[in-house]
């Protein structure tokens, strides 16, 4: 995290994007049934389940990618997490301290402007708009700060180019996007796989949605690996400490969805 900082000072990036593995060797794991309890302990909008040969990804996503209705282009970045109270009145203060999280904010504003600069390169002129920023959002263990950004897509352009000008999302990358990859590449030990990519569905008409592959369990039944990836973003202003114990804590409410501690 010292070394992105500098990153940072010199003026290579703005905001970095980094993720951790924790992985289990040898695990035999019924996937439906752990989806299932997966779900059960953190119920998302995005889930999903994905099957291709022996490997499984088994997705408990809270984050919107990309969704296209009609003409209207649909992202909703997330930035910005913390836990959800024991109380009602811890709940409410929790919230209210993300709600004014300085260091949370400018992490979203720099990524929602990032969208924003996607999305008009797909967007009919004039047509890109924030309606929400800085939305708060509960779930079953934290808050999320959630912003939306839309517009009209293009009727010259189809999913392809949708998505050649959007993927890979800037919530799981950093800003500029191309540096922050280039720093992940360089900064991460192991390759990421499905996570933080994206799953969804295309409908005969054109329209489709996608997710973002956080929250997620990947499988290979065949040597029983078993990988659970988290990630954080790293601002000049990010305290290392504080970001290491917030991405540890993370795996712990999943944990329990494979029987491991």
């Amino acid at each position: 995290m010292e070394a992105i900082r500098e990153d940072i000072l010199n003026g290579e990036v703005y905001e970095l994007n980094l993720c951790q593995e924790f992985y289990a060797e040898t695990v035999a794991l019924e996937p439906v049934g752990t989806f299932l309890r997966l779900l059960e302990a953190s119920p998302t909008p995005f889930a999903g389940f994905y099957k291709w040969h022996d490997r499984y990804l088994l997705c408990a996503s809270p984050e919107r990618f990309l969704q296209k209705k009609g003409p209207q282009l649909i992202s909703q970045p997330i930035k910005g997490t913390i836990r959800r109270g024991a109380t009602p009145g811890e709940d409410e203060r929790q919230r209210q301290l993300l709600l004014h999280d300085e260091k949370e904010r400018a992490e979203n504003l720099m990524i929602v402007d990032l969208v924003r600069n996607d999305l008009a390169r797909v967007a009919q002129t004039g047509s890109v708009q924030v309606p929400e920023l800085f939305g708060l959002y509960s779930f079953r263990h934290v808050w999320q700060m959630i912003s939306t950004v839309q517009a009209q897509a293009r009727p010259d352009l189809g999913l392809v180019d949708m998505l050649r000008a959007t993927f890979p999302m800037g919530s799981m990358t950093g800003a500029p996007k191309i540096r922050a990859m280039e720093l992940i590449e360089h900064y991460e030990r192991t390759k990421r796989g499905l996570y933080s990519g994206s799953l969804g569905y295309v409908t005969p008409a054109g329209d489709f949605d996608f997710n973002v592959v956080i929250r997620s369990l990947q499988y290979r039944a065949g040597t029983g690996y078993l990988s659970f990836q988290v990630g954080s973003a790293i601002t000049y202003d990010s305290d290392p400490g504080a970001s290491t114990m917030s991405v540890c804590s993370r795996p712990r409410p999943y944990s329990k969805c494979w029987g491991l501690r």
